[in-house]
């Protein structure tokens, strides 16, 4: 087996984002960006984490963990878009409705908006991955009776509208050099994992496939929901969906245990589990040019741990 793509002596608990024109990495104990300014100049930031106890309590963190994630990922790509765009181009894309919330709350107004727009997501992915394949599957049975095929329906619909979605926004050009940066994220975390120096050169031979990837997750609540949809009842479709919805805070904890030991551990059942994420990741992620790489270094850089056992996952 090449050294590329043999399992690394070291995993990191360090985790990133693909942003507008840059990266996110997050730390231990610190978080950084890096975005390519309009001029090229690489622009960075860092952050100190909040540390919190749950964060350590097993089938709790998951569920914190992931609201934390999307809250903060948010933050993060909106502060991208803001530095990727300059200025000038920013003050003229700014609607009547940014302004006048600026004006009114300030940065007050602007974590409120985060947060609704946080909590519209998680609305949608209900809607797309809950409410509509289950309302299809009910619609299917009122004239072909397909028992405990209910199940199966239900969740191939789901991971057909997962893997639609992504193979569908990853043509705009947008999202696609937002791949892009996906892919710089991973084999960046891949050399640092190898014990290789974080140049462009040594980055680009690495693999852009990562067991711990937010992809991968997803795909790991989608099936989790899938084995939890069989076993619910099956006679009421609204009962049926209020109680998906109810049981998505222990799919959710339940996934991300199963993520956190895919990305400690290497062998045949955590290579089995890890495989349909690593394959959707073969289009959620691209290969980066060497300004992407650049970018992803810069980030790194910053939030690597003195002690690197510190950052050990």
């Amino acid at each position: 087996m090449s050294k590329n793509n043999s399992c690394p002596a070291f995993k990191t608990s360090i985790g990133g984002q693909a942003l507008m024109e840059g990266i996110m990495m997050k730390g231990p104990k610190k978080t950084a960006l890096a975005v390519r300014k309009p001029d090229g100049e690489i622009h960075t930031e860092i952050n100190e984490n909040k540390i919190y106890p749950w964060q350590k309590w097993i089938f709790v963190r998951g569920l914190f963990n992931f609201i934390d994630s999307l809250v903060t990922g948010y933050k993060y790509l909106m502060k991208s878009a803001e530095i990727s765009m300059g200025d000038d181009v920013l003050e003229e894309s700014e609607s009547k409705f940014d302004k006048w919330i600026d004006e009114k709350f300030g940065e007050t107004g602007t974590k409120i908006i985060m947060g609704l727009a946080s909590l519209l997501g998680v609305f949608l992915a209900i809607i797309l991955f809950m409410v509509i394949p289950t309302g299809i599957a009910s619609i299917i049975n009122n004239f072909v009776h397909i028992g405990g095929w209910r199940t199966w329906i239900e969740g191939g619909l789901k991971v057909a509208i997962l893997v639609g979605y992504m193979f569908a926004v990853s043509k705009m050009p947008e999202i696609s050099r937002l791949f892009k940066y996906h892919g710089a994220e991973h084999k960046t975390i891949a050399c640092y994992e190898a014990g290789e120096e974080l140049t462009v050169e040594n980055i680009r031979t690495k693999r852009r496939f990562h067991p711990r990837c937010g992809t991968s997750f997803i795909l790991i609540v989608l099936l989790i929901s899938i084995l939890v949809g069989a076993i619910l009842p099956s006679t009421s479709t609204i009962v049926r969906m209020a109680l998906k919805i109810l049981t998505l805070p222990l799919v959710v904890a339940v996934s991300y245990e199963i993520i956190k030991l895919c990305g400690r551990y290497d062998n045949a059942v955590t290579r089995a589990v890890s495989a349909p994420g690593l394959w959707l990741q073969h289009i959620t992620t691209s290969e980066p040019d060497d300004s992407m790489i650049e970018c992803a270094i810069a980030a790194m850089t910053l939030v690597i741990p003195e002690k690197k056992e510190d950052g050990e996952w």
